[in-house]
């Protein structure tokens, strides 16, 4: 598909290569994103790529969206995304059901399996980064195993916390920050998704590689217990302060 560019306010243009969703076409996302970075355009302000598309913001006191456009024209008439090299693989611990995965059981009913089942499959295969969004390291994640496609919650939680790992519809998500969401959860981790402090904030890129690996929840209030990022604590008990869909006390 020829690339279509379409203006998004004074200060943005989106540069679209297809219609579908699929690693090929998001290989070829990542290729144009990385290109535009590294061709110095002139009044180039950010660079976002998506599942099958290329956000642009630029200063439109320094150049036009017809000047934008014809530069990444020619970064996209030069794409090659065997370049991209080798996919980081990110192992992502994680203790599934209970209060920390709430909705395992809802996930196992409609896909008409046991909740032991339902952990053998979303852990055993790869899941593919495809974006970045929602909040500062939301990562979408395609390769979700088609029995476990689930619909989404009617209504989103107002509080979901930190870590949890999710499925909605075809995809599969983690919660890098305690924020509202929608999606089914089924576990959580205790990595830290999102590190502003750091050069590179995101503990995974678009492009990587995902695994989940079991575990008890011994080992994971022993690993948050060693996180310094980790959030407040209720008293005594060490599990998270707030509740699923609940404020905490006080509030």
């Amino acid at each position: 598909m020829t690339p279509r560019f379409l203006p998004a306010g004074e200060r943005g243009l989106i540069v679209e290569l297809g219609n579908e969703i699929s690693i090929e076409l998001n290989d070829r996302v990542r290729a144009l994103a990385l290109g535009i970075e590294a061709a110095g355009i002139p009044g180039l302000v950010a660079v976002i790529p998506t599942y099958r598309s290329v956000g642009v913001e630029y200063d439109p006191l320094v150049a036009s969206f017809e000047e934008m456009q014809a530069r990444i024209r020619e970064v996209a008439a030069h794409l090659d995304p065997r370049n991209l090299g080798t996919p980081k693989l990110v192992q992502v611990p994680t203790v599934y059901g209970g209060e920390y995965g709430p909705d395992l059981p809802f996930v196992a009913q409609h896909a008409g399996l046991s909740e032991g089942d339902v952990i053998r499959l979303h852990s055993q295969g790869e899941y593919h980064v495809y974006m970045i969004g929602f909040t500062p390291g939301y990562v979408y994640l395609g390769g979700l195993p088609e029995r476990l496609r689930t619909p989404r919650l009617s209504s989103p939680r107002i509080r979901v916390p930190r870590g949890s790992v999710a499925v909605g519809g075809s995809q599969s998500g983690i919660y890098p920050v305690e924020s509202p969401g929608g999606w089914r959860i089924i576990g959580r981790t205790f990595l830290t998704l999102f590190d502003p402090s750091k050069e590179v904030p995101t503990l995974m890129l678009p492009g990587d590689k995902v695994r989940f690996v079991p575990i008890s929840e011994a080992d994971y209030l022993s690993a948050e217990r060693r996180d310094p990022l980790r959030p407040e604590r209720a008293k005594g008990n060490g599990c998270p302060s707030a509740e699923m869909g609940q404020p905490r006390a006080g509030e």
